[in-house]
């Protein structure tokens, strides 16, 4: 099943990720290739941007002083379209390929996947590829009466009251982790809500399937096919978790 076949007018994806996760030769020199990716990336990634991290750790023992650790560094080279809609990273623990609403299907984003990803592998010279990462954020426009809204009407896995008559929900958050036996897929799975805007009750569906592998950076072949055995769960997942009311709704 893939996105055409789910025959959605208008689909509910805010961001989708393809993270492929590599032994680097050395994850610190990432920060130096900035300059030729990015002149590698710009006819189509003009824009480039670092993304830093910092960490802060406190440990303080019973009778000894307080430690504060601080950590900073380099988290991605991230080098986005003209439009905002794409960015390529490149990471100290791999790539990544991000797409921004609208999305069309994956088919449409696979030949720049592949541009990019062998761009990478000529610069960043990644060992291995250890974890293809396949990841959707929806966010689901729920119609609300009255300022309520079932659940159930619209959600096949949704969470259940303690006591349905007295209780109503005020948010929730629910997370569950399965594998596929037949491939060695695995998905997490993430509802969230947000507040309401208006009549509307937004819900956040995160599907994130992955796979450890073992597959040599050069073989696209595999690499690819490894991202389409991850599709297919995720749109499995993203199915078979809703109501046909709810699939009904990104039709327009």
């Amino acid at each position: 099943m893939n996105e055409r076949q789910l025959n959605l007018g208008s689909a509910p994806i805010v961001e989708a990720v393809v993270d492929i996760d590599c032994d680097m030769p050395n994850p610190a020199d990432v920060e130096a290739l900035d300059a030729v990716a990015g002149a590698a990336l710009a006819a189509r990634y003009p824009t480039p941007r670092r993304r830093m991290l910092s960490e802060h750790q406190i440990a303080a023992a019973p009778d000894g002083p307080v430690a504060v650790t601080l950590r900073h560094g380099l988290q991605a080279l991230q080098y986005i379209s003209a439009d905002e809609k794409q960015l390529i990273q490149f990471r100290p623990a791999g790539f990544s390929f991000n797409r921004l609403a609208p999305y069309t299907t994956l088919d449409d984003y696979l030949p720049e996947i592949e541009r990019t990803w062998r761009t990478f592998v000529d610069i960043a010279k990644p060992v291995a590829c250890r974890t293809i990462r396949l990841r959707y954020i929806n966010r689901i426009q729920l119609p609300m009466e009255e300022g309520r809204v079932e659940i159930d009407d619209y959600l096949k896995l949704a969470p259940r009251l303690a006591d349905e008559k007295r209780l109503t929900f005020a948010g929730f958050f629910n997370q569950h982790s399965v594998l596929e036996p037949a491939t060695g897929n695995q998905v997490n799975i993430v509802f969230a809500t947000q507040p309401p805007v208006g009549d509307q009750l937004p819900i956040i569906f995160d599907i994130e399937a992955f796979k450890d592998v073992s597959s040599e950076p050069g073989d696209w072949g595999s690499i690819s096919g490894r991202i389409q055995s991850l599709r297919a769960l995720k749109n499995l997942v993203f199915a078979n978790s809703l109501t046909d009311k709810c699939l009904n709704l990104f039709q327009s």
